[in-house]
This record gives C-alpha cells, structure tokens and sequence, in this order.
C-alpha cells in the first residue's frame, strides 16, 4: 500500500531551489545554540478531526524543529500522510489537512541530526507489516544506529531514509512480521535500541507513546474534554506540556521513562518493557529547550529559568547600571538576576522574530554585523551605562562576540556576560545537534580566555551543582553529560569519531 499525499521522493515536493525561505545561510548554519532534535504529537480521538488537533499541537512544538513537519493519520488500516521540508504553517494548509481523515495522528516536526535535512527523512517514518501500517514519529538519537542498520539489512531491509527513526519503525516491523502482536513487537524492537527515544507511533489498532529507559527526552499524557457525558476519553501525547494547552487538553501525567503507553478504544494500558529505569532527563530541556511556558516538576519553566538567574545574581555578582537579556532565551534569568541583585532590568536587545531562514546571502558587510539580522541594540537605553547581558549558554561563542560588539557600539561602557548553566565541554549524542569537542569553546579554553575572545569585561558561568540545586528534586534524576562528560548511555567510540568527521566535513563546506 502507498500512502497517500506522500512526499516519499525527493521531486514530490518543491526542490529546495523552489523554496528559499528553507535554506540557511552558511552564517546561520553555524549556529552559536545547541539545536533540539524534534518535537512529537499524537492523538486518538474518535470523532474529531485528529489532523487539525496534531497541526495546532506542532504549531506549539515548532520551537523543537523548524526543517521539515508531517502528520500521519489512520482510517482502518488505510494511512495518510503528508509532509514536506519547512514549518507547520508552510507545510500545511486547509486542503491538505482535509485529506487527512480518521481518528488517531501522528506529527512531527523535524531538526536533523541523524540523516540529512531532504524531505525523505521528514517524518513520520511509515512503513508496512503483517498487521498493516504503523506511522512513527521519534525525538532523540540512537546510538547503536551502525549496528542496527546492519541488523536490518542483514534481513533483507531496504531503505528509504538515513535516519535512525526509520530503523526503529522498521524493527518493530520486524518483530510484528515474525508473529508478534503489536505490543510485542514494538517491546521486542525497544529492546534493541540503545540511546535517547520518545516516540509516538500509530498503528490500526491504536497510539503508542514510550520513552527510553532513562526518559531522556520528555513525553507527556493528556486528555481532551468530554463533549458529551458518555462520550470515551480522547488521549494526546505531546514532547511538551505547551502542545496540550493549545488544544485545550487537559495535562494528565508524563510518560515514564521505560514506559510504553497503548491508547485504544478499550481506553489507555501502560507496560514498563525495562525493569530498572534509570531516569536522565536531559538538563538543557530545563535550561533552553522547553518552551518557558511548558511544565515539568509542576511547574513552569519559567520558574525553574527566573531561579537559576537569581542564584547567578548570588554566584557571580557585577557592578552594573542595567541587566539585559540575549532574546528570548535569556530573559527568565536576566529578570531573576535584576531581582536578587537589585540592579534595573531592561530590554536593551530588541529581536526580529520574523527573520526566519534565508536564502539570500547578506552583503559583506551584513556578514561581519549579521547579528543586527536578529537582534538590534537599543541606543538610548545602553548608551553610557554599564550592562550585564544574560544569557543561557555558549556554545562556539560566535553570536557572544556579535551581541559584545553590538553592545559596546551603541554605547555600552562596560560589557559584563553572565551565562545561567555551566560551561558546554562535551558533544551530546541523545538527539541535541551540538559541535563535536574541538568545536567547543568551553572545552578548548578557559573562562578567561572566552571572555578574553568574546571581547567582555567580565564573564561566569552558573555553577553545576547551581544548576542542579535549583530544579529542586535529586539531582541523579537528570542527564548533564554535556557538561561533565558522564554520558548515561554509552555512546561507541566509532560514533564519537563519526560526529567529529561530520563537523570537519561541514566546516569545509562553509
């Protein structure tokens, strides 16, 4: 069977010469963040109009991927699909929504980092079985992706992406083909992946939601409203708690790290498939991925944001006229830190929230002030004051040595740079596009010597135990491998290896 309104082939959809809002300059895929994988949204509702709920539900998740979106949906054993390279609202409309019937969807939207960015590795991932389609759509990363590909080609498997979701999708294929039910089946193929996966599949008989067993990337439950007294309860799993509200669903519980959850007619079953999870929430979720308006812990991450600020005002205090903030990202802990430390909080950094992607190249000397593309220095709010400028994290410390730069040409007599999470020394493998090690500003050189570079008068970094002490539950139950080098899962050192020659690769090509 072949889904319809596939986008299968790379000429099913417009080329990306065809699109230049999608394609990056060289200046922006170099990016000074890390970069979220991909955010996941999924939805039995009998009776709704399930492709309409998992687009709005992406439209709130569009933080975690900007590259390509998708929805699958499912009428019996027939599966629909469209996707296509760019944002949710450039990738659907209301005519291709209205061709995707049935009561359960899956959606994704898509930042590579496991397969190239072209159309065929969009997801949801769709393959066939003995049991019919099962549409997945994955946040994380793999890291036995070598040897499961090759476990799968050993057995005949072909391929239609580079993308470890897709090795998932088709292992679970596997196990089903081989006489399993669906639950079988997928817990069988879970067991043979190592690495960070929330996933949300769809299948005929009903939405699978699971994360790995150490619940790496976040997946929460939530339910829709009854319409009417004795009408079932309609579930939607999304990577954040944001993608529920948008919908109106009601947040329920988290999917637990190790957990598969089964949402069918009968009404939801939960199956833990490990026997000791080990949770390791990623920490950056908490820091910079989520949006600050989602929840963990019972609260907003706006809270948790606004509290490590205030503990960088009590760490590493400046003597300063205002406290900025780099936008959007650093304003929770710039306001924390004016709090504590006393000091006026203003927007000094104005950003255009429109800029996008780009396929025009800016003039040379565009390029050497590129950062004004994004953010645009306020003059007469910095102009003879001293500033401390807060922000999240640093990573390469390009865009850092722009926003200086800028600071002190509008007028910025002093230049003070605080930074609420620790120094980023340690490439992370679980589905964050991050530099490999050489490329890590803060695992080649001293805090002095970034603040030398970066051109600051001063700079300091939230503290580890800062940043763990602050989320006030046990700081064992979160992954920091990004900043220690204690990786959760053991990550092969062919893969440690590969991620560096990507980098070298690309560079060259930039």
């Amino acid at each position: 069977m072949i889904p319809v309104n596939s986008a299968a082939d790379d000429h099913a959809v417009t080329s990306p010469v065809d699109s230049p809002d999608l394609i990056a300059t060289n200046e922006e895929s170099a990016a000074d963040k890390p970069e979220e994988a991909c955010g996941v949204f999924g939805v039995f509702a009998p009776g709704e109009t399930v492709a309409k709920l998992t687009y709005f539900g992406l439209y709130a998740l569009q933080h975690r991927g900007q590259e390509s979106a998708g929805i699958a949906t499912f009428e019996g054993k027939q599966v629909y699909i469209h996707k296509d390279m760019g944002l949710v609202s450039q990738v659907f409309s209301e005519t291709s929504l209205s061709e995707l019937p049935g009561d359960l969807a899956v959606g994704h939207t898509r930042y590579s980092t496991t397969g190239s960015s072209r159309v065929v590795n969009a997801q949801p991932a769709v393959v066939e079985s003995r049991l019919g389609p099962l549409a997945l759509a994955h946040n994380g990363n793999l890291v036995n992706t070598p040897a499961l590909r090759e476990e799968l080609h050993n057995t005949n498997h072909s391929f239609v992406s580079t993308t470890d979701s897709e090795l998932i999708a088709l292992a679970i294929a596997e196990e089903v083909n081989n006489d399993k039910s669906w639950l079988e089946g997928a817990i069988s193929a879970l067991n043979r992946c190592q690495g960070a996966f929330s996933l949300v599949i769809g299948t005929p008989e009903g939405l699978m939601a699971i994360r790995d067993p150490n619940g790496i990337r976040p997946l929460v439950i939530g339910t829709l409203p009854r319409v009417q007294p004795n009408q079932p309860i309609r579930y939607v799993f999304a990577s954040e708690t944001c993608g529920l509200d948008i919908i109106g669903a009601e947040y329920l519980r988290d999917v637990e790290p190790g957990e598969l959850v089964w949402a069918t007619e009968e009404g939801l079953a939960s199956f833990h498939w490990v026997e000791a999870p080990q949770p390791k929430l990623c920490i950056f979720e908490m820091i910079y991925f989520a949006r600050p308006d989602s929840v963990m812990d019972g609260e907003s991450l706006y809270s948790y944001r606004m509290r490590i600020g205030r503990r960088l005002a009590q760490e590493s205090p400046a003597e300063a006229d205002l406290v900025i903030a780099v936008p959007d990202s650093g304003i929770p802990a710039a306001i924390g830190f004016s709090q504590t430390s006393g000091i006026p909080y203003a927007e000094g950094l104005i950003k255009n929230r429109y800029v996008g992607r780009t396929f025009i190249q800016p003039t040379q000397n565009m390029r050497e002030s590129g950062i004004r593309m994004k953010l645009n220095p306020l003059k007469d709010v910095l102009a003879g004051k001293r500033v401390i400028i807060v922000d999240d994290s640093i990573v390469r410390g390009t865009t850092s040595r722009k926003i200086v730069r800028a600071l002190r040409d509008a007028g910025a007599t002093e230049v003070h740079m605080r930074i609420s999470s620790p120094p980023v020394t340690h490439p992370c493998f679980y589905g964050i596009d991050t530099d490999s090690q050489d490329q890590l500003i803060g695992a080649t050189k001293s805090v002095a010597e970034i603040a030398e570079l970066i051109g600051v008068d001063s700079l300091n970094y939230l503290s580890w135990q800062g940043m763990l002490e602050e989320t006030r539950n046990n700081p064992e139950y979160f992954c920091s491998a990004c900043f220690t080098g204690d990786y959760p899962v053991p990550v092969p050192e062919t893969i440690k290896r590969s991620k560096l020659m990507l980098e070298k690769v690309a560079s060259k090509a930039n």
